[in-house]
């Protein structure tokens, strides 16, 4: 079952959005700073997926996702949502 995607929040780094779920993803922080830290993970696999998407950080209620500084959030957001709304 996949999240909710309530509410996109800008982050003071302009290439990191939070992006606000209905449920909790994770209860600790985890980190994938790179496409080969993500490799294992079902979700941050696919996020990496996504052209410009540079590091992924779940914890509690969010997801924050840093992009690199050529790609517009305009780009990749939907692309984003749509995975979250299908995780699981």
């Amino acid at each position: 079952m996949g999240f909710t995607v309530t509410e996109i929040q800008p982050t003071p780094n302009p290439n990191a959005a939070k992006f606000l779920l209905d449920r909790e993803i994770s209860d600790r922080p985890v980190s994938f700073l790179n496409p080969t830290e993500g490799n294992n993970h079902p979700l941050a696999s696919q996020l990496f997926e996504v052209k410009g998407v540079k590091s992924v950080l779940l914890l509690g209620d969010f997801v924050t996702v840093n992009k690199d500084a050529a790609t517009r959030w305009e780009q990749i957001i939907d692309k984003i949502k749509e995975i979250l709304e299908n995780a699981g």
